[in-house]
């Protein structure tokens, strides 16, 4: 490598090159710049993005402990590992109740006897369960958090890196409010250079055709003495990361925690997979709905920063476009009451299309007395409201 590329990072070094059969061929697979991925190894520090006010803020030292599930199929095995190693290095190991990973029937050799291998670093901390057959993010989490003995269940996605002082905020606020949700500040680490890069603070919102998408936070809205440290309320997030009571551990039991649905097809895209979720610890675009219908609260700590690959979506098979559609429509059936037909609006075809029975859906939906959606739109999101008059 020329001398000067030691003067700059490696990720900035390195040429991008869609043409390069190797770097063509991992990208295909994983997602994002394998060759780079490796040459950074297994752990590696990241810069510290937090605002300043931010390293004012004393914490508790009595907070819930954290079971942080991560769940994985065919993940690079670097990647995985800085997610696994960025944790336990970066978070005190008396908040840190356990890792538990869940391995979705991978099929990649690096994540087998050769992980095993590693983890050994971290034994005492670490709780590995392999799957027998395929069973889908949703599925596997849940399998994760069966096996959960802490008081918090953290979900992290399997490309993350945490950064400094990530967890004590969210323990906290979860602590001063067994009713919330909440999530870290989502930095950005690019697909192709692998750079750990900040967020601004913004908010998780959709749209009318259920994408996921950030908004900007109005500076007024970070007034006051917490300024730019203050939570943020937010309608929806991303999913990638997240944090909610462990209610099978907790005296407190919200009625936001209701469950994954189990029956929700999840070989989705990542935009969708924030879809599959209905009622308990906390993903989708509906589990955020149902997290503030159903009693709950979901904000955004932004004095906890976590890193997250965006990986490229590289292909939608049949099945993955299937299962899409059937999210999308278990969705809109159970939580948009009458606002069902702006989503038909834009996407007529879909009208008639089967959806499978949502009865346990509908009254599971009554049983824990939520809100409709109306109510949701007029008190969380009127954003989206006054969307429609305007499309």
């Amino acid at each position: 490598m020329p001398a000067q590329c030691f003067l700059h990072s490696l990720q900035n070094c390195m040429d991008f090159n869609h043409t390069n059969p190797e770097l063509h061929k991992e990208l295909l697979k994983y997602g994002f710049n394998v060759i780079i991925s490796r040459s950074l190894g297994i752990e590696r520090e990241v810069p510290d993005t937090r605002n300043k006010m931010c390293l004012q803020k004393h914490y508790p030292a009595r907070l819930p402990t954290a079971s942080i599930v991560i769940c994985f199929h065919n993940e690079e095995f670097h990647a995985l590992f800085r997610t696994v190693s960025s944790v336990m290095n970066l978070t005190p190991h008396y908040f840190l109740e356990e890792i538990i990973l869940v391995d979705d029937m991978s099929e990649v050799d690096d994540l087998k006897e050769k992980l095993d291998y590693h983890l050994e670093t971290f034994r005492g901390k670490i709780k590995i369960i392999r799957n027998k057959k395929r069973e889908g993010l949703i599925r596997a989490r849940l399998i994760g958090a069966s096996h959960a003995s802490g008081d918090v269940l953290v979900f992290l996605d399997s490309h993350c890196e945490v950064n400094r002082v990530w967890l004590e905020p969210l323990l906290h606020a979860i602590a001063k409010d067994p009713k919330m949700v909440v999530c870290p500040l989502i930095d950005v680490i690019d697909d192709r250079t692998l750079e750990y890069k900040p967020s601004p603070v913004v908010r998780g919102a959709f749209d009318w055709n259920l994408q996921f998408k950030w908004d900007n936070v109005f500076s007024y809205e970070m007034d006051g003495p917490e300024g730019p440290t203050k939570p943020i309320r937010s309608s929806s997030d991303s999913q990638h990361i997240l944090l909610t009571l462990n209610g099978r551990n907790s005296k407190v039991k919200p009625n936001h925690t209701a469950h994954l649905h189990p029956c929700m097809r999840d070989m989705c895209s990542r935009s969708i997979g924030q879809m599959c979720r209905t009622e308990k610890p906390k993903f989708s675009q509906s589990g955020k709905r149902a997290i503030w219908m159903c009693g709950g609260q979901l904000f955004i700590i932004p004095c906890s920063r976590v890193g997250h690959i965006s990986k490229k979506q590289t292909r939608k098979t049949s099945a993955i476009i299937s299962a899409t559609i059937h999210n999308y429509l278990r969705l809109v059936h159970v939580w948009l009451d009458e606002y069902k037909e702006q989503f038909f609006l834009r996407k007529p075809g879909l009208k008639y299309v089967t959806y499978g029975n949502i009865r346990e859906r509908v009254q599971l939906r009554k049983r824990l007395g939520c809100k409709s959606f109306q109510w949701y739109l007029d008190n969380v999101f009127p954003e989206l409201e006054a969307s429609v008059n305007s499309s």
